[in-house]
């Protein structure tokens, strides 16, 4: 498989898997030009897009990917927030595995402040595992060869910007509900199987509250395995 970033941030979050024979997305947070355009117009070859939640920065093109006969695989309570309808609409459920062509996905519920879903996708060469907007994850995986985690901020550069009165209180503590920090990030990196990792790509970083290029040293020292910060909107 090889995963490519559209976008990753609170603006915005879109990313392109492409598998042995079949393409498809991991959310639609962008506006529907804009995937287009990171897609070069290819939208055609896409076969189906992967939703985590329904906030607006991973779910606001819905009804365009619906337009243009993209199949949207997510949970009930993601559908019914955003009153998405018609044939194009696919449930899944945590911890059911599902099957699109080659791939067998495995959805599994993540903490955040709504319903939200991690996916663990597999072909034969190939497990791509995606988590992103929660502070917390119950579960060890194994064979794992791409990694795309949510590294959204560090506990010491939160804490000195709420102190600057940069970042308010109640946003801080909504973070430390709904995301994942560089120190989870590590210790959920130390409780699992990394032996067969390829590629760790640290998504939805704040762009306050995170340091690129230290969180990169930081889990590659940790892991010896090569990591990408994601760029884009």
């Amino acid at each position: 498989m090889e995963f490519t970033v559209l976008a990753s941030s609170s603006k915005g979050n879109c990313y392109h898997v492409q598998g042995k024979s079949t393409q498809f997305i991991i959310e639609c947070g962008l506006p529907w030009r804009k995937i287009r355009q990171g897609l070069n117009f290819n939208t055609s070859e896409i076969e189906f897009c992967l939703l985590s939640h329904e906030h607006k920065d991973h779910s606001g093109s819905h009804k365009d990917v619906i337009k243009a006969g993209i199949d949207i695989y997510t949970s009930k309570d993601t559908i019914d927030a955003l009153r998405a309808t018609g044939h194009r609409i696919k449930v899944v459920e945590n911890k059911k595995q599902f099957t699109v062509k080659e791939l067998t996905i495995l959805p599994f519920e993540l903490e955040h402040d709504v319903t939200n879903y991690g996916y663990l996708i597999a072909d034969s060469e190939d497990k791509l595992l995606f988590l992103t907007d929660t502070f917390y994850c119950r579960y060890k995986f194994e064979g794992v060869t791409i990694l795309a985690i949510e590294c959204n901020y560090a506990d010491d550069i939160l804490r000195a910007n709420v102190d600057a009165g940069i970042i308010a209180a109640d946003l801080k503590n909504r973070l430390l509900k709904s995301h994942f920090s560089l120190k989870n990030v590590k210790e959920f990196l130390r409780l699992n199987d990394l032996s067969k990792f390829r590629e760790i790509y640290l998504i939805h970083l704040s762009q306050e509250n995170a340091d690129p290029e230290r969180f990169k040293k930081e889990i590659q020292q940790l892991t010896g395995k090569p990591t990408y910060i994601a760029g884009g909107e």
